[in-house]
C-alpha cells in the first residue's frame, strides 16, 4: 500500500471531494475506520493489497471505503444489507466494474456462496451484538494465506462495559478459531471501535 510521507494514499482518480496529494487520492482515517486502524501502525506490515487481491467487505454502507479499496484490489465483494446505502454502492458500483454489490445479511452467507471466490481479505465492519460469529460464520471465503480485518463496533454490543473488556472478551472468542497477529483500539479517530488482524489457525 502507498503512503506519502506518512500519509495513507490510494492510487484511483481523485474525485471533486477527495483530498489529494501528489495526484493520489488521501485516505482519510476520520472518514474510514481502515484508515485510522493503519495509522495506528498495527497494519502496516501485515496488509498489502494489490491488483491481485480479492476481498470481501462485510457491512460495505455507502461504499465510502469500498471505493479506496477498490483502488488497489482486483475486485471488492460489497456485502450491505440496508437498502438506504445499498442504493448508493450499487450506484458506486455502476462507475467501478470490480466491485461487486451484494444486497444479503452478512450473517447468512449462504446466500452470497455461489457468488464469492475465494478471498485474501476479509474485511468487516458490521453493527451488530454478534459480530465475532458473523467472522466466524464467513470464515469459509477465506484463503489458507488470508486474514480477516475485524473492525469492533463496541457499543453495538453493550454501552456499559468499556471497549477493552468488549476487546478482550471478543478476542477470546476469536481466537477459538484464528490465530490474533495484532489489535488495537482506534484511538483518537474512534474511541468506541477496535482493529483485529487475524489468520486462520493452521492445521
Amino acid at each position: 500500500m502507498i503512503s506519502i510521507d506518512g500519509t495513507l494514499v490510494s492510487p484511483g482518480k481523485p474525485g471533486s471531494y477527495d483530498r489529494q496529494l501528489h495526484g493520489f487520492r488521501v485516505w482519510r482515517p476520520e472518514k474510514s475506520k481502515f484508515a485510522a486502524l493503519w495509522y495506528t501502525g498495527k497494519v502496516k506490515d501485515l496488509i498489502d493489497m494489490t491488483s491481485e487481491t480479492r476481498l470481501l467487505y462485510l457491512g460495505a454502507g455507502n461504499g465510502s471505503t469500498v471505493s479506496y479499496m477498490a483502488d488497489y484490489c482486483e475486485v471488492v465483494y460489497a456485502v450491505e444489507f440496508a437498502p438506504r446505502p445499498m442504493r448508493d454502492l450499487i450506484a458506486l458500483s455502476e462507475k467501478r466494474d470490480n466491485i461487486i454489490p451484494i444486497s444479503a445479511d452478512a450473517r447468512n452467507p449462504g446466500l452470497y456462496m455461489p457468488i464469492v471466490e475465494p478471498v485474501d481479505y476479509i474485511y468487516m465492519d458490521v453493527a451488530q451484538p454478534n459480530q465475532a460469529e458473523i467472522a466466524i460464520a464467513n470464515r469459509q471465503f477465506l484463503k489458507d494465506t488470508g486474514c480477516i480485518i475485524f473492525i469492533l463496533k463496541t457499543r453495538s454490543i453493550s454501552v456499559r462495559e468499556s471497549p477493552d473488556v468488549i476487546m478482550n472478551r471478543t478476542i477470546t472468542r476469536l481466537a477459538e478459531f484464528f490465530t490474533i497477529a495484532t489489535h488495537s483500539l482506534l484511538i483518537p479517530f474512534y474511541p468506541d471501535h477496535a482493529g483485529i488482524i487475524c489468520m486462520p489457525k493452521k492445521d
